[in-house]
């Protein structure tokens, strides 16, 4: 369970004009929202929003608040963040307030570990999920959830039921879908093939339609 706290300033001015006066002064516009809670506009440092979460849990840090308003020693996690296409620098933050003794969805990362015997025969170790939704209370987030590979041979299929979560965790959809799968190279080969000649389809398809238009 990862920690930070982030001082942040309350935000009068509020719609685009209120946001790119924010921006012109070297902060990022914010807003805080919650169960019970009327949402809440905020500004906040970009380089101590960097350091808040530069921590293994990522956007799922726990982060308390610290400043003059109502939010102030208010737990929140990293809900959205938009990011300039160009500049790369933040141009919106959302927070959401949480109440540790609540259970709350987050997307943790899959990682394998280990290399499969289908890898060291030739497969292919294809991730289906990169993130599994998780339910549980924020301080039994885990940082990530790790299976074991070592095991999986060329054409094994690994579901969410398969995977054995961390204690307090579970997953929060029904359905067993499947997480990560070993691949033999032909069919990897195979399906290359077929998006191309699929590509290639659509093209002539789409000059058909031109030359008869």
């Amino acid at each position: 369970m990862a920690k930070s706290v982030l001082n942040v300033e309350p935000r009068v001015r509020i719609g685009k004009g209120g946001s790119r006066k924010v921006r012109r002064d070297g902060m990022v516009p914010a807003v805080i929202y919650g169960k019970g809670m009327e949402a809440l506009n905020l500004r906040v440092d970009p380089r101590a929003l960097r350091e808040a979460i530069a921590t293994e849990a990522g956007w799922n840090t726990l982060i308390t608040l610290k400043g003059d308003g109502p939010f102030d020693g208010k737990v929140v996690i990293l809900k959205d963040l938009q990011i300039d296409a160009i500049r790369r620098d933040a141009q919106h933050v959302d927070f959401l307030a949480i109440n540790l003794k609540n259970k709350i969805a987050v997307m943790i990362p899959v990682h394998p570990v280990g290399k499969s015997l289908g890898e060291k025969e030739g497969g292919t170790l294809q991730l289906v999920r990169h993130e599994l939704e998780v339910l549980c209370l924020p301080t039994d987030i885990p940082t990530a959830i790790e299976i074991d590979v070592t095991a999986l041979n060329v054409g094994d299929v690994v579901h969410i039921q398969d995977i054995s979560l961390p204690e307090g965790v579970e997953a929060s959809q029904d359905v067993n879908f499947t997480v990560l799968t070993v691949m033999s190279r032909k069919v990897e080969e195979v399906e290359e093939v077929e998006e191309v000649e699929e590509v290639e389809e659509a093209g002539e398809t789409a000059e058909e339609t031109t030359e008869e238009d």
